[in-house]
């Protein structure tokens, strides 16, 4: 039996679905949603909580002319599938297949591509000053998270959105939630607003008692337009009537009509609104319901119960959680730092044991590092744990504040290199690269559960700013056998032989193994290191091997732009070393969405690739060719 949602083949169908049907079309979104995400994985509770708020702003917005901009993206499902996308669901975040982000690419109703978050209302003013410069004419609407509320950027972009004297919609999207709860000021000021209500029922009933008065009606005038009217009684600081923004809300996020109401007057105003609407995230699908957290970001999973394909083996990010708490228990000055992912950079556990040594300070990972650096300057050691991807907007601040003064701060960057299925807005290959310039830093990656502890434990110890980055999902436990101490800067061989010498890095020695092995097939001398550090670099050890190794074989996650083999190679260079360098990583562009898997191989990264290319290459030719004669 076919449904409602059938007959939305493309932008706008939903105009010509009845009213009385958009209670039913929600409905069918939700089970389509279920249906589709517990089999390819991705963004859920978020979705399900923006069904009727994304049927509102296509009942009163045209596609592609009008510019809807989500904040990070990861909520814009419902939209895509009102765009004529609901038959590529099956390959959502699958290679070449449909994003789980906004991308301009993939459909022109696709106003700007995002995935990192408090980014809507810059782009959203930017789109309507092009728009009035240019005089056209298209309605620009942003919507934005409470959680991304958090985030300084958007509070510049409020901040100049109040000069606009032409329509600019920004639609608070408010679930109480980011990934976790929402932490912080904003969120106490947003809950007093949800309050609202007592304000809107008083002042409507003031103001029909005093038309009936005389000089009644320039008494409402007055009252409209005094800066310290009765509202002032009832929600404390009007924040954004006080900025300048007219504010319209709280809204019933899953009341169709109402939303139709307040985004149709708007979106016809001639000044920057914002339009406050109240949703649950999670909305028809009970274990999403009981838990967003958990149902934010997930796997496949049985839609009828909820239950995930949890993985069993130790990830990374677990490794990191017991060896903080190991750590913790020994030294009182450890103290913790996320924004907004306690539970994704595996520091819920400390947080439950040590309350007043944790600190969430939201999505503001500018904030989060220069508030580091202000523990550790007082005398703490901070640990600030954080998606490789999210670093990146903290750069200025790691190299003004932290690596500056020299203050210890331990960065642990989760989700480093390819994290596959979220793509080029997640994808975690350039943290080498800006790590790599701040004078200073010490960078570690370890290349197995092990190692992973041991360089957390040194790098507590030290008295430096250090980074440690390791890889989304399972942890590598091969290479047991081989636990030389760390040392500061000093890397460790694994395999000494000569002729060849593999040079390693973090998640790329398990690739490794496999690569000496082939070549090792193919009757090559094969030896391989594990750099584990990028700063310093073991120059010695380089050296050392130059006197018995005729090519040098870098491998990293990461591009090749200020990675490993950038900086072998500036050593060579420096030093006057003949060897020869053949580098293995990323190309100097965005990696697409995909599994790990698929993508090392499309690149270029998976053992059977490497060891190809390192069979193909003249200069190791040449090498073979010297050693049979020798």
């Amino acid at each position: 039996m076919s449904g409602i949602l059938d007959s939305i083949c493309e932008a706008n169908d939903i105009k010509k679905v009845e009213k009385k049907n958009y209670a039913k079309l929600a409905k069918e979104i939700r089970r389509f949603l279920v249906d589709h995400v517990s089999e390819t994985g991705g963004h859920l509770a978020s979705n399900l909580g923006m069904v009727e708020l994304t049927m509102a702003l296509h009942l009163t917005m045209e596609f592609p002319k009008d510019k809807l901009i989500f904040d990070v993206g990861h909520q814009s499902y419902v939209h895509k599938i009102l765009t004529g996308r609901k038959e590529q669901f099956s390959t959502l975040r699958k290679y070449k297949g449909l994003s789980g982000f906004p991308r301009r690419e993939e459909s022109p109703c696709d106003a700007f591509n995002t995935g990192h978050s408090s980014t809507s209302i810059s782009a959203a003013l930017g789109y309507a000053r092009a728009r009035d410069l240019k005089k056209e004419d298209y309605k620009v609407c942003a919507v934005i998270g409470d959680g991304a509320l958090t985030g300084g950027m958007a509070y510049e972009a409020l901040n100049n959105a109040a000069e606009l004297e032409t329509n600019l919609v920004i639609v608070l999207n408010d679930n109480k939630m980011s990934i976790a709860g929402n932490v912080g000021g904003m969120a106490n000021y947003l809950g007093k607003l949800r309050t609202s209500s007592r304000y809107m029922g008083l002042k409507d009933g003031v103001e029909e008692a005093l038309k009936h008065v005389a000089g009644g009606e320039r008494l409402i005038k007055r009252i409209r337009r005094s800066k310290d009217s009765i509202k002032r009684l009832f929600i404390p600081g009007v924040f954004f009537e006080d900025m300048g923004l007219t504010y319209i809300g709280p809204i019933n996020g899953h009341n169709i009509d109402q939303l139709v109401t307040a985004l149709t007057t708007a979106l016809r105003a001639e000044e920057p609104v914002i339009v406050h609407v109240l949703t649950k995230k999670g909305k028809g699908y009970v274990p999403a319901e009981r838990d967003p957290s958990k149902f934010h970001g997930v796997g496949r999973f049985d839609k009828r119960t909820g239950i995930t394909e949890e993985e069993t083996e130790m990830t990374y990010t677990q490794a990191f959680s017991e060896a903080l708490m190991e750590q913790a228990e020994k030294r009182e000055e450890l103290v913790a730092i996320t924004a907004a992912m306690p539970q994704g950079t595996g520091l819920s556990e400390f947080a439950e044991a040590y309350p007043e040594r944790f600190f969430d300070v939201g999505i503001a990972e500018e904030h989060a590092v220069t508030f580091a650096a202000g523990l550790a300057a007082g005398g703490l050691h901070p640990v600030f744990a954080v998606y490789s991807t999210f670093l990146q907007r903290a750069y200025d601040q790691l190299l003004h504040d932290v690596a500056l003064p020299c203050l210890p701060v331990t960065f642990m960057v989760d989700r480093a290199g390819l994290v596959g299925s979220d793509g080029a807005t997640h994808q975690g290959i350039f943290d080498y690269s800006f790590l790599s310039t701040v004078p200073g830093l010490c960078i570690m990656a370890p290349k197995n559960v092990w190692e992973l502890k041991e360089m957390f434990c040194f790098a507590v110890r030290q008295e430096v700013p250090t980074a440690i980055r390791y890889p989304k999902g399972q942890a590598y436990e091969g290479l047991s056998e081989w636990k030389e101490e760390i040392g500061m800067g000093r890397a460790e061989i694994l395999y000494r032989e000569s002729g060849i010498a593999l040079l390693a890095i973090g998640s790329m020695v398990e690739t490794a193994v496999s690569v000496r092995e082939k070549l090792k097939e193919q009757g090559i001398s094969v030896s391989l290191v594990n750099m584990r550090f990028l700063k310093p670099l073991d120059g010695g050890l380089l050296k050392e091997l130059a006197e018995d190794h005729g090519c040098y074989v870098t491998l990293e996650e990461n591009t090749a732009s200020g990675g490993l083999g950038q900086a072998v190679g500036s050593f060579l260079h420096k030093e006057g070393l003949p060897t020869a360098l053949l580098s293995f990583s990323l190309p100097d562009a965005f990696i697409e969405h995909g599994s790990t898997q698929e993508l090392k191989e499309a690149y270029g990264l998976s053992a059977d690739r490497i060891a190809e290319t390192v069979l193909k290459d003249r200069r190791v030719q040449l090498l073979c060719q010297a050693a049979e004669e020798g």
